[in-house]
């Protein structure tokens, strides 16, 4: 089972930098989702005028079920200047990969628990490391994309492109790099040094136990 919980209101008002599509996973039976906490916060942006949108639908972890229903929500997506997404980490991922050209945002925190974490049998993967990074990252996990989990910039070690670990893979860090180039973002590789609490999964599951 996985726990995800939304960010903090300051965190999202601070991601929302005009108007936003919303996009809400209806669930796994797996995942524990605060459904009420969440229609609460998206009725007041929406009252705010911040909302063009909101698609709540299964599984937004499953690409080709996904594609179809952004597509059929092309014009309100269009309109929005981002795209805030509450789901767990796999969601996110799946909805950034589609939407390249597009900010996607994270609207909920991942909490490792032992159990199933979504449907998706492609890339995407969820650590579930508690604060997700997907948001300073351009949708693309520094914890999974990269073969050390370097949240903080690539090793320095990548050639042509690919990890030096597999050079199957290709680095993390410069997909990571293209992504925010594209959306006109690299300013997000300014920020101060991220440090991560994992003591906050051990008191989220304990809260939930």
């Amino acid at each position: 089972m996985l726990i995800t919980q939304l960010k903090n209101r300051e965190a999202i008002d601070a991601l929302i930098s005009g108007t936003c599509f919303i996009v809400n996973c209806h669930g796994c039976g797996e995942v524990s989702f605060p459904a009420a906490e969440a229609q609460a916060l998206q009725a007041e942006l929406a009252s705010q005028g911040k909302v063009t949108g909101i698609l709540t639908t299964d599984y937004i972890c499953s690409p080709e079920n996904m594609k179809v229903n952004l597509e059929s929500r092309r014009s309100e997506i269009d309109e929005a200047d981002m795209v805030l997404v509450f789901s767990c980490g796999v969601g996110v991922q799946t909805v950034a990969g589609y939407l390249e050209d597009k900010k996607v945002c994270a609207g909920c925190d991942t909490y490792r628990l032992p159990g199933f974490q979504g449907v998706t049998p492609l890339e995407y993967d969820c650590e579930q490391c508690g604060e997700c990074f997907l948001n300073l990252t351009g949708g693309i996990c520094p914890i999974t994309a990269c073969s050390k989990s370097l949240v903080n910039g690539q090793c320095g070690g990548a050639k042509n492109g690919k990890c030096e670990v597999d050079p199957e893979m290709d680095c993390g860090w410069e997909r990571i790099y293209r992504r925010l180039e594209q959306l006109g973002r690299l300013d997000l590789l300014k920020r101060p040094v991220q440090l991560h609490n994992y003591a906050t999964d051990d008191e989220v599951y304990k809260q939930n136990n």
